[in-house]
């Protein structure tokens, strides 16, 4: 009898609510901090992952994920697990947009310039990254290190940012540029792909944890 290869699994969980997130700002790679809704939705992420366990984790180089995966290793109970660092992940560049609040900025530049900037693939950013930018950096790290691991059954949990993990999406579902504007990655949700030793998804599931609602 052939015994079946067991499926990596690769789990993605954005950073939760930070800061600026609160604030409607754009963050990118400035370094802030989450906020106590953000901290209390982390530990809630663990615990919905409970029944996993990760033989290795990745984050950006921004400490909100660091946060997030803390909130997420203590609300799972998970014993320690080797965590990688990695600038391949990090959230998009914003350049001359950081730190300005978005709702602002898209009474300024239009809905159209807006959506553009926030959602589309290639359109220009000051001083910053496109998502097609982003994509360039992230897919290779996802084939050279992710990959081969999950190829061999291995768990792997990885945090990061909104954009970073847009370009992963594509990838791995193969999503044409012209759609990516549709694809969204909300806070406090999971995505679970199960991936063959062929490096295919077996299948993915999505997880949510319930928004924590702000106070009056």
């Amino acid at each position: 009898m052939n015994k079946k290869h067991p499926t990596g699994l690769l789990v993605i969980s954005r950073h939760t609510e930070s800061e600026w997130n609160l604030l409607g700002k754009w963050t990118g790679l400035n370094d802030v901090d989450l906020t106590a809704k953000g901290h209390q939705e982390a530990e809630q992420i663990g615990e919905m992952l409970r029944d996993l366990r990760f033989n290795v984790v990745y984050t950006s180089e921004q400490r909100r994920t660091h946060q997030t995966l803390a909130g997420i290793l203590k609300g799972s109970i998970h014993p320690d697990v080797p965590h990688h660092i990695h600038g391949a992940v990090n959230e998009r560049d914003y350049g001359d947009l950081t730190g300005k609040n978005k709702w602002e900025v898209q009474e300024e530049i239009g809905e159209e310039a807006f959506k553009g900037i926030r959602r589309g693939w290639d359109y220009p950013v000051p001083g910053g990254e496109t998502l097609k930018d982003v994509y360039a950096r992230v897919v290779p790290f996802f084939d050279e290190e992710v990959l081969p691991q999950l190829q061999q059954g291995r768990n792997v949990l990885m945090v990061a940012h909104g954009n970073s993990i847009r370009a992963l999406i594509k990838h791995l579902e193969e999503i044409h540029e012209d759609k990516i504007a549709e694809v969204e990655m909300s806070f406090g949700q999971v995505l679970l792909y199960h991936i063959t030793p062929e490096g295919t998804i077996d299948h993915k599931e999505i997880r949510q944890i319930d928004i924590i609602p702000p106070k009056a």
